[in-house]
């Protein structure tokens, strides 16, 4: 079947889903979805662009909403139980929707909420309920949210915040609508801050290789933006990731291994808090030490500490030359070898990317290709030309001592480019294996040293499994996907699916590593996190989220487990 049909499973998701759903009652003024204010030492000109969003006009319905009230936050969330007693996200839940309560909405602050965004809001069933259901995840909750907000100023998020604060309204932030564990999902109704009208770039500064964005520009907009300047940013998860969602989720992609996770490559942030104060977590030096780390605090805090409002962030260069490699192996533990085994070498690759047969497999039916379906290893090594090459010739001998097969590379542009391309989208690929089902995605992380141990593991238990499982793996640092195909309909298959993920989890975290490497927690991983961190870490965290979030309104039901109390 042709690989488009797989492909618009992705366009119909994050920035693109809007286009999906436009409607002539829907107005815009936002002619510039990327409005650059300041670019410091360049004389060359900023690019235009045309807009690809419209806003959202205010739908009004008859009839009360509603939302959630918290009780008590400082000492334990309330939180429904299942039969067994067993807290839904908590340790051991095994829910799939997220159960949440309701109170009516005031009328207060729907008039509040108009006057702030004026036609830049939606009560609209289909558009609050898109907002509600993540396009790339099977979790789901028994509500959706009751408002759609979508402000254009940092002023304006503030006020919304203000506002809902003021009324005990919880908020859930949104930004390109990729995150795959429910951490767009809201239980509890409310408002959601759709954040995709705020999209400049507010400041480039060439000569400091950094530059100031809005976040709901995404990652390769802005590195459109950025390529006439000889620049880029480093980070490349999902398609359709903006800035703002990955700073929430602590994100990383197959550029980690050597630049690093967005922990590593935020300068500062500016960030609404519950209260509507607006806070900059630090300056724009590339090392401080002056006071606590507040940027690091809300990378990865997911909408639950305040709504990211401002982003700088660290750039690199384009690299000189580029070579990539592929080569094959007869075992997947082989693969995983010479990828431990290339970076013990001290070549610094760029990218080191494992794919077992089952997702060459799925490759090869998505794209027409012929790819051998074998474990299979991807590497980029980048430098001067010279440089380059010498790396792929080291890494080809490490291989040849792991019984590879098929070493070949390539300094072609556009084959490089058509490479990468199948390996970010290996996961619409596997749809085209069963594409009726959804997937439910592992994310562990080991210390490199055990990461083939872990993938053998795992994968004895995958290939003994009745469902399809492509492995896909940043092999460079630890970190490994499955993508475990269930069909939705079917209690077996879920059961099945939950049980595959939990031994990964589990075999994990024996190993010292984590539940989540780089797609952050949500609703779907709360239940791993006193296994993995300690009820003192998580008490610390519900301490924290407390006192900056003391109605509990910032994201709920998210991140911190809720049977955590202190």
């Amino acid at each position: 079947m042709a690989y488009s049909s797989w492909f618009s499973r992705l366009r119909s998701s994050s920035r693109t889903i809007y286009a999906n759903f436009r409607n002539p009652r829907f107005k815009t003024n936002h002619t510039n979805p990327i409005n650059t204010t300041d670019v410091v030492t360049s004389t060359k000109p900023i690019l235009s662009w045309s807009s690809s969003l419209l806003p959202l006009a205010l739908a009004v319905s008859a009839g009360s909403l509603a939302i959630h009230v918290q009780t008590n936050p400082s000492l334990c969330d309330s939180f429904d139980v299942d039969a067994r007693g067993v807290s839904v996200g908590g340790k051991g839940s095994t829910e799939f929707v997220v159960k949440g309560s309701h109170k009516d909405i005031p009328r207060e602050l729907l008039d509040e909420l108009k006057a702030i965004c004026q036609d830049n809001m939606t009560m609209d069933y289909e558009e609050r309920y898109i907002h509600g259901k993540p396009q790339n995840s099977f979790h789901k909750a028994v509500n959706i949210p009751d408002v759609v907000v979508f402000p254009r100023s940092e002023e304006e998020v503030s006020k919304i915040v203000k506002s809902c604060d003021m009324h005990k309204v919880p908020i859930v932030p949104y930004g390109g609508a990729t995150s795959i564990e429910g951490h767009t999902l809201s239980p509890h109704g409310g408002v959601c801050i759709d954040m995709t009208l705020m999209k400049s770039v507010k400041a480039l500064h060439v000569e400091d290789m950094d530059v100031v964005v809005e976040p709901g520009i995404g990652w390769l907009e802005l590195n459109e933006y950025l390529e006439p300047y000889g620049l880029f940013f480093p980070l490349d998860p999902g398609p359709g990731a903006t800035i703002g969602g990955m700073c929430a989720t602590r994100c990383s992609g197959s550029l980690a291994v050597r630049y690093g996770t967005m922990r590593d490559n935020v300068i500062n942030l500016k960030v609404v808090l519950a209260n509507g104060d607006v806070v900059k977590t630090g300056s724009r030096a590339r090392k401080s030490a002056a006071g606590y780390d507040l940027t690091r605090l809300v990378i990865g805090s997911e909408g639950t500490l305040g709504v990211i409002t401002e982003v700088t962030l660290r750039l690199q260069k384009i690299p000189q030359y580029s070579v990539v490699a592929m080569c094959n192996f007869p075992t997947i533990k082989d693969a995983a070898d010479v990828a431990i085994a290339t970076m013990l070498s001290g070549i610094q690759v760029s990218r080191v990317e494992l794919l077992d047969e089952v997702q060459v497999k799925a490759i090869n039916i998505a794209n027409g290709k012929n790819l051998p379906e074998a474990p299979t290893l991807m590497f980029e090594f980048i430098g001067t030309e010279a440089y380059s090459r010498e790396q792929a010739l080291i890494v080809q001998r490490i291989a040849s001592e792991h019984n590879s097969s098929d070493f070949v590379f390539t300094e072609d542009p556009q084959a490089k480019k058509e490479l990468w391309k199948i390996r970010k989208e290996a996961l619409w690929a596997c749809f085209a294996m069963e594409p009726s089902f959804e997937a439910m995605i592992s994310d562990v992380c080991v210390p490199l040293s055990h990461l083939a141990e872990l993938i053998s593991k795992s994968k004895q238990q995958l290939d003994a499994s009745s469902l399809i499982c492509p492995v896909v793996a940043h092999a460079g640092d630890g970190n490994f996907h499955t993508i475990i195909l269930f069909d939705p309909i079917n209690d077996e298959h879920r059961r099945e699916a939950e049980r595959l993920n939990h031994f990964m989890v589990r075999t994990a975290l024996k190993m010292e590593g984590t539940c989540t490497g780089e797609h952050g927690v949500g609703t779907g991983k709360m239940k791993y996190l006193e296994e993995e961190l300690g009820i003192e870490a998580l008490q610390t965290m519900k301490r924290i989220k407390t006192v900056l979030d003391p109605n509990n309104i910032m994201n709920p039901g998210k991140l911190i487990p809720p049977h955590v109390c202190f």
